[in-house]
This record gives structure tokens, sequence and C-alpha cells, in this order.
């Protein structure tokens, strides 16, 4: 007889889950993504249901580790809101599954998890293809997207300076009082990618908010918005510049309009770097284009139990 399922809620799960665990498992999982293995990992492109109304969609991301024993699914609700709505962008729930059952084991809250883990890819991406002189990072967006990677970042890289903008005023302001290192404010963004030698990119926009000839030769950028075929962040001639980088191919080609529109192609996975299959081209200017996936979510959640299990953290 399965056990019921618990229920795991963000506040929980950010008192367990911690960039300097989940980060490493993160790193294999892309690793064994990219061998195209079966038996190590099978995920397909996410499938996504308009929500025409609202101006969002509804997407489905499954995965299975079969070797690992991990079968594990996530709804992720993404809306494009009007400047100034207090509705969130995103909802996420995530359901972990046993799979050999097929029965329920969790079921977590799943923002958090969103959060962190495309954070942590980012930073892998940086780890991987930033020059290792790098100083100063640049952050185009303030929302949650913007504070993880925020996080991680400095928890794991040493920046001279850390730079932000947004859209609002109020929303630059809220960022600056959300973090609790020093951070410069910017009136523009052009301002804020002048001379950066790593730069992300988390808005909403569906329009480039970054151009080519404000980046520096050499710099790293990590894309993380612009998730749908005709929305992007960068430009043709910073794409047209770049070697770009995924987390997953098929996803990139897909759901990218960054490269959709670019023609830009993708040149590896962050995984064949990590496995030795293609290079890491820090002296050029690099791309890594982040869709998010399934797997991410999997692995972070399997981590999220697994820590839960060992620490009893209350589930009321």
């Amino acid at each position: 007889m399965a056990e019921p399922p618990l229920l795991i809620m963000d506040n929980q799960i950010a008192r367990v889950l911690q960039y300097r665990d989940l980060i490493p498992r993160l790193e294999e999982a892309l690793a064994k993504f990219s061998t195209r293995d079966p038996a190590e990992v099978i995920q397909p492109v996410r499938t996504t249901l308009p929500l025409q109304k609202l101006n969002g969609y509804l997407g489905l991301m499954p995965s299975y580790m079969e070797n690992d024993g991990v079968l594990c699914t996530k709804f992720v609700c993404y809306y494009n809101r009007e400047k100034g709505s207090e509705l969130p962008t995103v909802q996420a729930t995530v359901v972990l599954l046993d799979p050999e059952i097929g029965s329920v084991k969790a079921v977590m809250e799943g923002n958090v998890i969103t959060c962190m883990r495309t954070a942590a890819v980012s930073a892998i991406s940086a780890k991987l293809l930033m020059s290792p002189q790098a100083e100063v990072m640049a952050i185009l967006g303030t929302g949650q997207q913007a504070l993880s990677h925020y996080n991680v970042f400095t928890e794991m890289f040493s920046f001279k300076e850390v730079r932000v903008w947004g859209h609002r005023k109020e929303g630059m302001e809220k960022f600056r009082n959300s973090v609790t290192g020093p951070v410069s404010v910017c009136d523009s963004a052009e301002t804020a990618v002048r001379g950066a030698d790593v730069i992300v990119t988390v808005t909403t926009s569906s329009e480039p908010v970054l151009f080519g000839r404000w980046v520096k030769q050499g710099a790293h950028v990590a894309a993380v918005g612009a998730c749908q075929p005709n929305w992007r962040e960068l430009d043709d001639v910073l794409m047209a510049e770049a070697v770009v980088y995924a987390d997953s191919r098929e996803g990139a080609v897909t759901e990218s309009g960054d490269i959709l529109l670019s023609g830009a192609e993708v040149f590896a996975e962050l995984g064949e770097i990590i496995n030795g299959r293609k290079p890491a081209l820090r002296e050029k200017t690099t791309v890594f284009k982040s869709l998010g996936m399934g797997l991410q979510d999997a692995v972070s959640a399997k981590l999220v139990f697994d820590q839960w299990k060992e620490s009893q953290v209350p589930v009321v």
C-alpha cells in the first residue's frame, strides 16, 4: 500500500533546498541528458496549452530517469501580464511519483524550485563559459528570477560590481531592498550592460531588450526570458556574433524566439561541455539560452524529498 503523498510548500522547500547541493546534481543530470541514453533520461519537449483569453499558457514538463528511479512532472502556468499587474507571472506545481507503482510521492509548490533550478543552471553556464577574470555582472529584470540569479551568482562568484535594470523604477527599488549585497541600479539597459562580463536577461519582454552593439567582446549572456517562439530578449546582431549554447537543443529550436527569429544555430548543450564532447569557448562572446527542462525540476524535487526525509521538516 502506497503511503499518502506529502504536500510540501514553497516556504518549506526554501528551508531545505541549497545551491551547494543542487548545482552538482544538476550538472550530473545535464551530462546524462546529453548522452541521449533512454536509460538515463527520457524527456520530451514541453507540451503547451494556450490560455488565450488570459494571455498565457499551461506547460506540462514530464521526465523519467530510469537508472535513478525518478519520475516527475511539472505543471506550470505562465502569463504575459500587463505592466503594473499584481498577479503572478508564473505559478508552478511539481509532482514526484513512484515509477514502479505509479502513485504520487509528493506534491510540491513549484515556484521556489523553478526559480532556484533555473538560476542554478544559468550559474553552471557561467561557470563553464564566462571569463575567469569576470568582474562585472548585469541583470536585466527585477522579478523573482532576477533575485534568484543574483543570489546564486554572488554565492558562486566574486564580482566587483553588480548592476540591475528593470522597466519600472518601483521594481528596481524593490529588488535593491530585497538583496543583502551591494547592487547598482541603472537608468537604462544599455548603462547596465556596457562593459559587463556577465549579463543575465530575466525579463517578460517579447521584444529585444539586449542589443549586440552594447555587449562587450567575450561577455557571457544567460538569456532566461522569452520562452515562446515569437518572443525574444536578444537582437539579431548579438545572436549572429555569439556562440550559442542551450540546456536542450530540441527545446531551444522548438520554443526559443531568440533562436528561431534570428536563425541562429545551437553550437552545443551544456551537458556536451560537461561530457567533454564540445568545447567551452570562453574567449568568444557566448549566449546560453535557457528554456528550462522537466529534468531540472525532477532532480530538484528528488533532492527536496530526500532532504525532507532526512531532516523531518514538518509538512503541515
